[in-house]
């Protein structure tokens, strides 16, 4: 475990292992915690390194212009990091796919699970209204309400009920949600971005799209985006899982992570 000075902050970062470099980045409210699984297993055989973005987990908060594409720049840097691969998760592929972008000869893959892309706008009638929800929630200073929207949002799905969503995938969640509110991190943090979803075919990494079958049509929209315009992308669907892939189906996402490791 080990802090970035970024100048203006700092980034949490955990490493292990020897080998071929991953780097994994959160969901938005979540923190490196989400990756538990995969880092302890990934680890065996490759450099694993997962850390918080800015404002969540163990990072801090920034203090006023900042983006998280160049957070990942210092991050690589400082660590002696020569084009990873970026496994994401919504908000975590977000930002790859503007590293992506910015930094083409830095990036040896991009294994981006439910993506989110700078610059896009939320359809999906069921985001909407929740989303709406949570900020009447927010504003009245309901926290259990606000977590409750969270969780519909991006654990259990538009396609489902709470109650067909694997409780102890939800708790883990939700502690990761209170744990940022605990440490003074209400909301996500965006940052400055460079708008990629009007830059899609400058992507020229090896891809790969990992959406559950159970998530929005807005995630479901990004992924059909990059794989269309994207030269070197692919998509592949997991059955049984929302927005937290990684969580819900951990045997499947490994497999396909391993299989973009052992094909590229």
């Amino acid at each position: 475990m080990g802090e970035i000075e970024l100048g203006d902050g700092t980034l949490s970062y955990e490493e292990r292992g020897t080998g071929r470099p991953i780097v994994f980045l959160h969901a938005g409210g979540m923190t490196r915690a989400m990756w538990d699984g995969q880092f302890a297993r990934f680890a065996r055989d490759h450099r694993v390194i997962r850390y918080d973005g800015r404002g969540a987990g163990g990072s801090s908060d920034p203090p006023g212009e900042f983006s998280h594409h160049e957070d990942l720049k210092k991050l690589l840097d400082a660590l002696d990091v020569d084009r990873p691969v970026l496994v994401g998760c919504s908000f975590g592929s977000r930002v790859f796919l503007d590293f992506a972008v910015a930094y083409p000869d830095r990036v040896g893959g991009l294994f981006l699970s439910s993506p989110g892309i700078s610059g896009m706008e939320f359809r999906d009638p069921f985001v909407l209204d929740l989303l709406e929800k949570a900020g009447e929630a927010a504003r009245a200073g309901n926290g259990p309400a606000l977590l409750e929207c969270v969780l519909r949002l991006w654990v259990d799905g538009p396609r489902r009920t709470p109650g067909e969503v694997d409780p102890a995938v939800r708790k883990f969640c939700r502690d990761m949600l209170v744990e940022n509110a605990a440490k003074g991190h209400p909301a996500p943090v965006v940052g400055t971005e460079v708008g990629a979803i009007d830059r899609v075919a400058e992507i020229r990494a090896r891809t790969l799209l990992v959406t559950g079958d159970r998530d929005s049509a807005d995630i479901f929209a990004v992924a059909d985006l990059v794989d269309r315009e994207a030269p070197h992308a692919r998509r592949a669907t997991v059955p049984g899982a929302a927005h937290m892939v990684n969580l819900e189906q951990p045997a499947r996402f490994d497999e396909l992570l391993r299989e973009f490791l052992q094909t590229g």
